[in-house]
């Protein structure tokens, strides 16, 4: 470009991605073509800054394999043999095989089931006009909870609502944990903090099975076993309660329940929680002297909690646990202090107004759970389950990749009598066994608004380019099948009409992005700059105010016991826990069961869930699927770096490449997903080997509960 060339096009918009992050996003555009996707340095979160995924954004748009025209199955299902039709002739075909299921009788469209979740996080592409469409259908809902409805439980309970400390402020922490969150690879912004805090003297933990790149560049990392978060927690509050590092005032005024939970963390020295964990005792007196020492000179003690360690058994009241601590030394008295595992509920979304629930009023309906999808597809008619599952549209998910025990997810896609509609960016797992694919939009081609769960700014996102081929965003296609099953029911015109006729079902993208958050945020600013902040105060819980029924952080919640379960907090074992684990065994083969190896399987550093596997540049950077596992589990059984192994368990078997690392602490191996299956060694990917087993609060999976055997080939 010479010196007389027009500058690029800016354009804001947001990553949509499954991130704490939610960056702000500038695309520059020359000649209708985004040429480069970086992030918005005005905005104070991303600081101009994107990680190696979103960077790449551009890439992924224009990807050569991209899906851009409807496409009609001709093969087998799974075969990915599809034909090009029109838009008219694939809606016009979905649009009457709903119609003819929900029309069979009464409460037949709950065999019509959305499968849907965090492909976009926007709200709009998200469930907005999807919503609306399946509630006035009656179909069967969703419960979506495959990422993080156990920790969210948690959270809820103990804390009141999804909220926590400013992520800014960890930068003035004195102490920081780093708690089941590898933050250089999926938190990339709230590292900068801690790294601003680690400048000025902060002693940085990471808590994590994994030695993950985080855990290697802090001061300590604690690798604990799967699943014992909350057997470390009671630990540290047993020495906390021992040394008096407690703040009295604190826990008289803002609390409920310390009585009953003192006398449950007494049960817990720490030789035991030590145990338990498969840690050192000292590793737990240590922690909680720097922890209980934060009290003692006033200076302000933060953790930072993921989602990672809520995806077991016992993971929703891991969560409560934690989510105590800040409370025992007044930390949430300082700014910098407390705890943040999600932000989300801060944010004013009127979700009513997006969904619109009241189109459902007086329709019978049914809920699945997302996790167990698997064993749904399968399931036949029945007085409890209700009609069997006869028509599946997934939007914004991948579930024969993502979901547990996906040999029986595939059993249920591979159903000839299933109607499956995918509407998808590419050929993924998933979209190899639709009767449709439709050709959707990336986020550089629509609008949409998002909050967060790491930051608490609302973000905008504007289109860049015209969407490419014959893609569509998600409303516009829930808007046309609408228009067609108004058609077909004979519905009303629109002047006043109701059912599938009704105006809601004529909102436009920009009218839905401005009802997200009903005046209670300038869409002006938004407009303007992108992004627009949350009044919220600095130190939210410095005086109690927490939004639960009693106003105060509740370690015991009379909503739990009303339920029949524990109003307290308790450490639960693994369903799949190691059999006699001894830390002081570093041979697995000494440890009995006949599937003696723990097994986690969080993101390859480069894709985010499945996404971006199918970009090359990146899985080029990951290579291939790898299971590491460390010297003292892998000796024994004659494996070496780089050699196929087959993992495997009673749910099934998974062919990899082998990792000798000290990333895999003993006893436990790392399976990095989420590979798409057909880009694995045999066509499968980690999740053959999880479990449709649900955590103990919130109905959520267990993938890091889960045991396995490992043989070299």
């Amino acid at each position: 470009m010479n010196r007389n060339d027009p500058l690029p096009l800016r354009v804001l918009g947001a990553c949509p991605h499954d991130c704490p992050d939610t960056c702000s996003l500038v695309t520059l555009v020359e000649n209708g073509m985004a040429i480069k996707v970086q992030g918005n340095p005005a905005h104070p979160q991303t600081g101009g800054v994107l990680c190696a995924k979103v960077s790449r954004y551009a890439e992924r748009t224009y990807h050569p394999e991209r899906v851009l025209f409807p496409l009609k199955r001709t093969g087998l299902k799974g075969s990915g043999q599809f034909e090009r039709v029109s838009w008219s002739a694939a809606l016009d075909d979905i649009a009457a095989k709903l119609h003819a299921i929900a029309n069979r009788g009464p409460g037949s469209a709950q065999s019509i089931q959305p499968y849907s979740y965090a492909g976009t996080m926007g709200l709009v592409q998200g469930e907005s006009m999807a919503a609306r469409f399946f509630n006035q259908l009656g179909a069967a809902q969703l419960d979506r909870t495959i990422c993080s409805s156990a920790g969210s439980e948690g959270l809820v309970q103990t804390l009141g609502g999804k909220v926590g400390m400013r992520v800014a402020f960890f930068a003035e922490a004195k102490l920081i944990l780093i708690w089941g969150s590898n933050s250089i690879a999926s938190n990339l912004h709230f590292w900068r903090y801690a790294q601003e805090a680690k400048r000025n003297g902060a002693k940085l933990i990471c808590i994590d099975p994994r030695r993950t790149e985080t855990a290697e560049k802090c001061h300590e990392h604690i690798a604990l076993l799967p699943g014992t978060d909350a057997a470390l927690a009671f630990g540290l509050m047993h020495e906390l309660i021992r040394n008096n590092w407690l703040d009295h005032d604190y826990l008289e005024r803002f609390t409920l329940g310390w009585p009953s939970l003192r006398d449950r963390a007494l049960l817990w020295p720490v030789e035991r929680a030590a145990q338990v964990c498969g840690i050192e005792a000292a590793q737990i007196q240590s922690l909680a002297r720097d922890y209980g020492q934060c009290f003692v000179d006033k200076q302000a003690a933060a953790i930072r909690l993921n989602y990672g360690m809520q995806r077991v058994r016992g993971g929703g009241n891991a969560v409560r646990a934690i989510a105590s601590l800040p409370a025992l030394t007044g930390a949430w008295r300082h700014r910098a202090g407390g705890v943040l595992l999600s932000a989300s509920g801060s944010f004013p979304v009127n979700r009513a107004a997006l969904q619109r629930p009241d189109l459902l009023a007086g329709k019978p309906s049914r809920t699945v759970n997302m996790s167990t999808i698997g064993d749904d597809l399968l399931r036949p008619a029945s007085p409890d389950f209700g009609p069997a599952i006869e028509a599946l549209l997934v939007y914004n998910s991948n579930p024969v990749a993502v979901a547990p025990e996906s040999g029986k997810v595939v059993q249920g896609f591979e159903r000839e009598d299933l109607f499956t509609v995918v509407l998808e960016h590419f050929k993924t797992d998933t979209a190899d066994y639709a009767d449709y694919i439709l050709p959707a939009t990336t986020q550089l081609e629509h609008w949409d608004v998002h909050g967060a769960y790491g930051h608490t700014d609302v973000l905008l996102n504007r289109p860049a380019i015209t969407p490419l081929g014959e893609a569509k965003p998600n409303t516009q296609i829930f808007r046309e099948l609408a228009q067609r099953m108004a058609a077909l029911a004979g519905d009303e015109s629109a002047d006043g009409g109701g059912g599938f006729a009704a105006p809601c079902f004529a909102d436009d993208d920009e009218t839905l992005c401005r009802a997200a958050f009903d005046g209670h945020v300038d869409f002006e600013a938004l407009l303007a700059n992108g992004f627009a902040t949350l009044n919220l105060p600095e130190a939210p819980f410095a005086q109690g105010g927490f939004p639960t029924p009693s106003g105060k952080c509740e370690f015991f919640s009379a909503r739990l016991a009303q339920q029949g379960l524990d109003g307290l907090p308790d450490y639960l074992e693994n369903y799949e826990a190691l059999a006699g684990f001894d830390k002081s065994t570093s041979n697995s083969t000494a440890r009995s069961g006949a599937y003696p190896l723990a097994m986690i399987s969080p993101p390859a550093r480069n894709f985010l869930n499945s996404s971006f596997v199918n970009v090359t540049s990146l899985r080029d950077i990951e290579g291939e699927p790898v299971l590491e596992i460390n010297a003292s589990d892998a000796t024994p059984r004659g494996i070496e770096s780089g050699q196929v192994v087959r993992v495997f368990n009673l749910r099934g078997s998974y062919r990899c490449k082998a990792v000798v690392s000290h990333r895999a602490r003993p006893g436990v191996v790392n399976g990095l997903g989420i590979w798409w299956r057909k880009l694995g060694l045999d066509g499968t990917n980690v999740n053959q080997l999880t479990s449709q087993r649900l955590t103990d609060l919130g109905r959520g999976p267990t993938f890091y509960d889960c045991l396995v055997e490992v043989a070299g080939e």
